[in-house]
């Protein structure tokens, strides 16, 4: 039987521990995503990029929007777990009368909060810089896929790892290339034909794509498309909690 109480009490001191960490847990990312704002308007007011009927701020902020909650998924977890395994306070969790799925769980649902109040209040930031007239549904969709993902890998980071040097690899060889070649900063359709390849089979490319066609008028749900990102995403999801409910050499 699922603890609800147990998985409330996570999620109520994870939320508690991320705003206590503003400075860098809030702070820190908008400050760096503000600086991408104010360096790329600059470029465009001389350079005049622009993509697809739209301004490059306009085409660069959901980019910006979506890699801020995707870093921070994977941060936050990941940081968390291996914080409380080398301080000794994971131990409590183990010992306390809850599974190790739904310990998982509460990690993934405080995370869903904490990405979505990231990106609200980064889209209320980047709003004095461009003003988006329609917003779909859809983006709240593609923005739990993200964060459900990232979050995902990093529970089992955390949840594996004893050290801070397997956290901050996986974050500098896969989560930060995985945002920067996914078309956040640059459409595919100035890429050769040759580099495309690289895009076509990322379903992550797709996830940021998506979730950029849903501030705009022209937004297309692709069935097949979102098929595969789902179940990429869910993949991730049972990976995670297969791997939490194994519990390998979780402390040492």
């Amino acid at each position: 039987m699922i603890s609800y109480f147990a998985i409330y009490s996570i999620i109520k001191f994870r939320l508690r521990e991320y705003i206590l960490e503003y400075h860098y847990s809030i702070f820190a990312p908008i400050f760096s995503n503000l600086l991408y704002i104010l360096i790329f308007s600059t470029i465009d007011r001389y350079y005049t990029l622009s993509f697809d009927e739209v301004s490059f701020i306009e085409f660069l902020i959901p980019g910006l929007i979506i890699m801020i909650v995707a870093q921070e998924s994977y941060d936050n977890p990941s940081a968390s777990l291996i914080n409380s395994k080398q301080i000794g306070s994971f131990d409590d969790f183990l010992l306390a009368p809850i599974t190790r799925i739904e310990i998982f769980i509460s990690y993934i649902l405080s995370q869903v909060l904490i990405g979505f109040f990231l990106a609200i209040i980064s889209l209320f930031i980047f709003s004095f810089f461009v003003e988006f007239e329609n917003y779909s549904f859809f983006f709240f969709y593609y923005l739990i896929l993200v964060i459900i993902f990232f979050s995902s890998l990093g529970c089992i980071v955390g949840f594996i790892a004893f050290n801070w040097d397997t956290q901050s690899t996986v974050s500098n060889f896969f989560v930060i290339p995985i945002n920067f070649l996914s078309g956040t900063f640059f459409s595919i359709n100035v890429l050769p034909d040759n580099l495309k390849a690289i895009f076509i089979y990322n379903p992550y490319y797709y996830i940021v794509s998506f979730f950029r066609n849903s501030f705009y008028y022209t937004f297309e749900f692709n069935l097949f498309q979102n098929f595969a990102i789902f179940t990429f995403v869910l993949c991730f999801f049972i990976l995670g909690g297969f791997i939490f409910y194994r519990g390998y050499k979780v402390i040492k």
